[in-house]
Parts: structure tokens; C-alpha cells; sequence
């Protein structure tokens, strides 16, 4: 179905602060490792369950699925679609972010704290999907408060503002090479990088990479345990993916997102990147799920995203 790709090993789980803004958690928090079979970790396992119910659920739905679940527990990986590739839409935020926390910690001490002042005309047309940055305009924000606008709230000129701070698109790309990454790109600031056509590599992950890169953000060694901790509170704030990965997932669930969505302009575009924890287990799951109908000028449909991780999770054997 589709090649491997490698997991590190050595997966932490998390203790997550609850702090969202600038402010920093009072302590380190504490990794406890995950021990991984080595003959599962990383390796996209063929599961002919879900590779059934995807195919049944594009064709019913309309709708081109690729998604990768990783049982952080365990090591098992199903995917499907998973080296296909598919536009990153507003999900580059959480990488920008992640990309910024790094710079601030190895490079630039204090720049989660700096404000940053742009003008009205900066955020051409970028305020319909600003929602936090229009009611800043005046005072300027942080990168901390940009970060939790870009990841909680989707807000675009956030992210656009994010991206400046580590020399813009090709700078995530190098950050993801950086990582390991290999596939990832980021090549257009929003707007722009939502207008995408099937076969375009611009501006595009795969469900196998994305799900790596962001393995590793949130509970790997990529960032340090403080901004690991930071940014998983970012993700479980989030408002924007209620209706998509965690809407598929029993209600007592944890869910920490990102969303990403092209809309009907753009092939119906919708993505949903997410770390999972449900009761009484050692270790989170990753989920990555990106889609695009398969005619244009269609709406990006949540509930095939939703259902998409029910299936996941069953073929993780989680439900």
C-alpha cells in the first residue's frame, strides 16, 4: 500500500502546562520514556480492515483520504494513502510555532516575549481569517500570544506573522529538513499557499511525514521539555477542530489539533493533525488525517475526518 517510514524511539509522554501565553510553566516537567517494539515502531503495518472502509468511505463520501495512526504505546502504525501527498493549508501553524519555540530557545533567549507591531495595510487581505490579530493591531503581540492565535484560533495573519520570525516559508522547510523531514514544504505565506490544484507539490506534506514531524514535536526530543509542554497546551486549546479528528473519538478522550482547510475553492481541502490520549493508557496516539474532494468547487466535508479516526483508532485497536 504505501512504503515505511522510520519513528524515532524513545517517545516521551507528556506533562503538559496549562499556561497558553507568554508567561513561562514554573518547573520542567518530567519525561517518562515509552519503550517501542522495534519491530513496529515506525512501520506502516497493512491492515486490510481500514484499507476496506477508507476505499467504501471515499467512494460514498466523494472525497480523497490519506491518514497515518500511530499507538505511541505500543509502536503499531496503520495508514492509508499515507505517502501521497496533499496541501498543508493552515496546518503548517503548529510547525511555524514549534519552528519559533526552537529559535527562541537555542538561539534568540526572550523572543517569545518581544512585541511585534505591524499596521493595519500589513494585514491585507488577511483579516477574515485574523480573528485575534484585528483586536491587536494597537498594542502588537507576542510570539507566545501569536502562537496561541495561529494554533487555537487558525488566525492567518498569525501565522504569516510567525513565519517572518524564522525567514519565512523556505525557513520551515529548513526546518523541517532539520528534523528529518524530508517531504514537508512550505513555499507561500497565506493566502496563497491554499491554492492548490491535485499534483501540486507547493505548499504540501503526506500523511507519513506530518505525522513524524509532529511525533516528534510533541513527544519527542525535537523541543525542549518546557516548549514540548507549551505547545501541546496550544494544541489541546484548540477551537477550531471540534467536528473533525475528536468529533470521530469517544467524548472522555483527550484531543490536542491543528486544523487546516483550502475550502471549496480549493478541491474541498480540510486536514486535521492530532494527539490522542484515552483512559487508563500509558501513551498517546498520533493521528494525521488530509483530505480533498475529488471535484472542485465542493465544501470541505469534517465528518469524513471525524469517521476517518473512528477508523483509525479501531485499527489501532483503541475502540
Amino acid at each position: 500500500m504505501t512504503r515505511p517510514f522510520r519513528l524515532r524511539l524513545g517517545v516521551a509522554a507528556l506533562t503538559t502546562c496549562a499556561l497558553l501565553g507568554g508567561a513561562a510553566c514554573g518547573a520542567a516537567p518530567t519525561d517518562t520514556r515509552v519503550a517501542i517494539p522495534a519491530a513496529d515502531a515506525g512501520r506502516i503495518g497493512s491492515n486490510a480492515g481500514l484499507k476496506k472502509e477508507l476505499r467504501e468511505l471515499e467512494k460514498t463520501r466523494g472525497v480523497r483520504i490519506g491518514a497515518v495512526g500511530i499507538d505511541l504505546a505500543t509502536g503499531r502504525t496503520v495508514g492509508y494513502r499515507a505517502d501521497e501527498r496533499f496541501p498543508f493549508n493552515s496546518m503548517f501553524k503548529v510547525f511555524a510555532c514549534s519552528a519559533v519555540l526552537h529559535k527562541a530557545r537555542t538561539e534568540s533567549p526572550g523572543l517569545m516575549d518581544e512585541v511585534i507591531r505591524w499596521k493595519p495595510d500589513d494585514m491585507a487581505g488577511l483579516t477574515g481569517n485574523s480573528p485575534e490579530t484585528t483586536e491587536y493591531t494597537d498594542t502588537g503581540m507576542t510570539p507566545a500570544q501569536l502562537c496561541r492565535a495561529g494554533i487555537t484560533k487558525s488566525d492567518g495573519f498569525a501565522g504569516n506573522t510567525l513565519l517572518k520570525q524564522i525567514g519565512g516559508p523556505s525557513g520551515l522547510t529548513g526546518y523541517f529538513r532539520s528534523l528529518g523531514d524530508r517531504v514537508s514544504r512550505l513555499d507561500r505565506p497565506e493566502p496563497y499557499l491554499t491554492e492548490w490544484e491535485p499534483g501540486e507539490v507547493r505548499d504540501t506534506t503526506t500523511p507519513a511525514a506530518s505525522a513524524r514531524t509532529f511525533t516528534e514535536l510533541t513527544t519527542g526530543k525535537a523541543l525542549h521539555p518546557r516548549d514540548r509542554a507549551r505547545l501541546v497546551g496550544w494544541l489541546k486549546a484548540s477551537l477550531t477542530g471540534a467536528k473533525r479528528i475528536k468529533a470521530g473519538l469517544p467524548e472522555d478522550w483527550t484531543v490536542g489539533d491543528k486544523t487546516g482547510t483550502g475550502g471549496a475553492s480549493n478541491h474541498g481541502t480540510a486536514n486535521d493533525i492530532a494527539i490522542v490520549w484515552s483512559p487508563g493508557t500509558k501513551a498517546p496516539m498520533i493521528m494525521s488525517v488530509l483530505t480533498n474532494r475529488t471535484t472542485d468547487d465542493s465544501p470541505a466535508d469534517d465528518k469524513v475526518i471525524a469517521d476517518t479516526a473512528t477508523i483509525l483508532a479501531r485499527a489501532l485497536g483503541r475502540l
